[in-house]
């Protein structure tokens, strides 16, 4: 998988011998699922040990107990980007993340990773941030000299309105606010930047000053080459429903998804969530007593307990292709284990295969060549994550879940190309042993794209300390440092996403249902996310049907429909 964001979404392969070949459905279409003996058959390979191949594996040997499962991944261990490293200060220990370290418990996708941890019994590990904390009620960003909190709980009326009207942050916000209804309906295009759309549609200085920074928190990318049909759906569906981005939100318009429909239906079947899910939902962000690694740790002991399971570490699939045998279509891989050039190889035969890994490392062992090269067009962007702890807890001078950076901060502000600092003390209260200032500084992102080298730990230390002296006068020297450089970690969903994952789907159908996606490659990168594309890929194998993909959301058949309250 990949860094999976949630943090800042508030502001808009071990070793084995191949598996024994098994008795295989004699249909090269659908499978029966409700037969015994076919479900008994399935050997399914699972591609990446992040947290998208730990819960569709999960899923799987909950959904099929009989089948075979086999889990690969290149390194040493399990969980991609879920790291949570627990350093000892001397005092006590803290809780360094490397990757994301809070989850929003918003509907539906984050209601599915409540399901998984209820499974999991991970409800009291849980740490919950309450919706009148600082944290969520205070979330700033840095323009063009200072920290500016943005409106929402506990602003008063009076100091928003005096904020929009002072604060250069906001500049023509107001008159763009007014004018966007009036706004010509776009003409006949697929897709447009989330900055050429809101340029168009508002003005070029809200794009640059707050859309830009709530896509750094998310995304690490930059908005005049995201794609805002993928990112902001309900922002370009309004403008054709609606006739304006302002006319859809006052009017009580709404984007519906046909896949969410069946799983809104069975929560409302469901019995009641016990008194501790129900409070999760409720809270503003989550995460665990231990950091949000617990969650992939936890999956893993699940993993290892289940016997039709089998989990191979250091093991890099080189090749993988459709083959018939005995007139079945089957995919085989070729193996390396333990990253070992002169060891040979392995080829093993596998009923299905899903994959999490990127889209573009999928590409690449594939074969015949280039099967798949629509995937290979998604890049990712490399970031930096520098944790730093101070002894004294009241070091920074104002309180809250973080700030971000946009794009239109003056050179002088932010040479080191930072993203966003998030005020760990604040959003995981609960987390460590002593109290402290601890906090994360987020560098990179797109502003590094096309580097052929980065930061070393030393040199990413001190861009770090020196953003927190220039933006917020901290001088003293850090307890406790953490320096890790997440290369390619989060994929960019460019102008022309949509339509290149309905190609890929296209695709992918040639696999005879055979090869399956999930993950932050497709179909957005957070945390939540992964778990929804996992919960849902496995799904559609467990159906028997051939046409499924992973990425049939992208199809017409799966078409967003824009519906207007009525009163």
């Amino acid at each position: 998988m990949g860094f999976c964001a949630e943090d800042f979404s508030m502001y808009l392969s071990g070793t084995g011998a191949a598996m024994a070949t098994s008795t295989r459905p004699s249909s090269a279409g659908l499978w029966d699922l409700k037969d015994e003996s076919n479900r008994a058959s399935l050997n399914v390979a699972v591609l990446g040990g992040g947290i998208t191949g730990l819960a569709s594996a999960y899923y799987l040997a909950q959904q099929l107990p009989k089948a075979h499962i086999t889990l690969f991944e290149g390194s040493s261990r399990l969980g991609g980007w879920l790291h949570s490293k627990q350093i000892d200060v001397g005092t006590g220990n803290i809780v360094f993340e490397q990757g994301p370290r809070t989850l929003r418990p918003s509907r539906p996708n984050g209601w599915v990773t409540l399901d998984l941890i209820r499974d999991l019994a991970l409800e009291d590990q849980v740490l919950m941030t309450s919706k009148e904390s600082v944290a969520a009620q205070n979330r700033f960003i840095y323009f063009p000299d200072h920290l500016v909190r943005l409106p929402g709980p506990g602003s008063s009326l009076f100091n928003v309105l005096f904020s929009i009207f002072t604060e250069p942050l906001y500049k023509n916000m107001f008159s763009a606010s007014l004018t966007e209804f009036i706004k010509p309906v776009r003409g006949n295009i697929d897709d447009e930047s989330i900055g050429s759309f809101i340029s168009r549609r508002c003005k070029s200085s809200l794009a640059d000053n707050l859309v830009s920074a709530g896509i750094h928190g998310i995304y690490a990318g930059d908005i005049y080459q995201l794609s805002v049909r993928s990112i902001m759906p309900f922002l370009w569906a309004a403008e054709e429903a609606a006739e304006s981005v302002t006319a859809g939100f006052v009017g009580g318009w709404s984007l519906n998804w046909p896949q969410d429909t069946a799983l809104e239906a069975s929560w409302a079947k469901a019995p009641p969530a016990s008194d501790t899910i129900q409070a999760i939902r409720n809270s503003s962000v989550f995460t665990f007593k231990k950091g949000i690694g617990q969650l992939a740790g936890r999956l893993e002991a699940k993993l290892r307990e289940s016997a039709n399971v089998t989990t191979r570490l250091l093991t890099k699939v080189d090749e993988l292709q459709l083959e018939q045998v005995d007139g079945v279509p089957n995919m085989s891989l070729v193996a390396r284990s333990d990253g070992d050039i002169t060891r040979q190889s392995e080829k093993e035969s596998f009923t299905h295969v899903i994959s999490t890994i990127s889209g573009k490392a999928l590409n690449n062992i594939v074969r015949p060549e280039s099967r798949l090269s629509i995937l290979s067009l998604t890049h990712s962007v490399t970031v930096m994550v520098v944790n730093l702890y101070y002894s004294n807890p009241s070091i920074l001078p104002a309180r809250g879940f973080g700030y971000l950076l946009p794009r239109s901060l003056a050179f002088e502000q932010n040479p080191e190309r930072a993203l966003g600092v998030v005020f760990d003390s604040d959003a995981t209260i609960g987390q460590d042993e002593i109290l402290g200032t601890k906090v994360t500084v987020m560098l990179g992102g797109h502003w590094w794209d096309g580097w052929v080298a980065y930061p070393d730990e030393e040199q990413g230390a001190m861009m770090a300390k020196a953003i927190l002296q220039r933006h917020l006068g901290v001088s003293e020297e850090p307890q406790a440092v953490h320096v890790g450089l997440q290369r390619n970690c989060i994929p960019q969903y460019t102008v022309g996403h949509h339509s290149r994952m309905a190609q890929a789907h296209e695709a992918l159908k040639r696999f005879n249902g055979r090869l399956r996606v999930a993950g932050n490659s497709y179909n957005g990168v957070g945390l939540n996310d992964c778990v929804r594309s996992a919960r849902e890929v496995v799904l559609g194998l467990v159906e028997g049907k051939d046409e499924k993909t992973g990425l049939e959301t992208f199809t017409k058949d799966y078409a967003p429909v824009m519906r207007q309250k009525k009163d």
